[in-house]
């Protein structure tokens, strides 16, 4: 039988490997929305211990040492404010997170790969204005042609982003699950877990 603490706090239950901390900036904004900026918990509470971080909030859960009892960190602020890069990396993630995890042919999400607009062959380069996101069946169909020579449109010309661009799409896609502690520092509209 459950004690009914364990009842009223579902955290108790929880394997410390399940308790992340949800990282946020030093203005207290999340470091990223996809992914999510999460650490394990060895990494959040290491940081507290060298005064790295505060801790914003914290899960029922304890962890003890021979000398210390602390509730986990559910979520910790930076205490160095860290300035993100303007652009993103060219991965792709990125890529795919740009491009909404659609086809840019036909809007599919599923079997995605990455298409070179101009291709390769006719010296396209592997930049962000070059490529985009293509399921695997548009990517055969269009072959080693342009769009205008396979006779497909695009239904956005490709861009290089901001890091800032790629953090809005990014809260398009929630992550499955979600902790109650971190609802005054997300901004998604879905029904969270405790």
């Amino acid at each position: 039988m459950y004690h009914p603490d364990l009842l009223k706090h579902p955290d108790l239950l929880r394997h410390p490997d399940s308790c992340p901390a949800l990282v946020l900036n030093a203005d207290y904004t999340p470091l990223s929305y996809y992914p999510l900026s999460l650490w394990p918990w060895q990494t959040a509470i290491k940081a507290v211990f060298l005064e790295r971080v505060d801790i914003v909030d914290h899960y029922a859960r304890e962890v003890h040492s021979p000398t210390h009892v602390m509730k986990l960190p559910s979520v910790i602020a930076l205490r160095q404010y860290v300035k993100p890069s303007q652009h993103p990396a060219f991965t792709r993630f990125n890529l795919f997170l740009r491009d909404r995890f659609a086809c840019q042919y036909c809007g599919v999400q599923s079997d995605l790969t990455f298409d070179h607009v101009i291709p390769r062959s006719q010296g396209g380069r592997t930049t962000w204005e070059n490529v985009a996101t293509a399921c695997a069946p548009c990517n055969l169909r269009k072959g080693g042609r342009t769009p205008q020579q396979a006779k497909m449109a695009l239904y956005v010309q490709p861009i290089r982003p901001t890091t800032w661009q790629l953090q809005e799409h990014g809260r398009s896609f929630p992550p499955h699950y979600l902790h109650q502690s971190w609802l005054d520092w997300l901004y998604w509209d879905i029904e969270l877990e405790a």
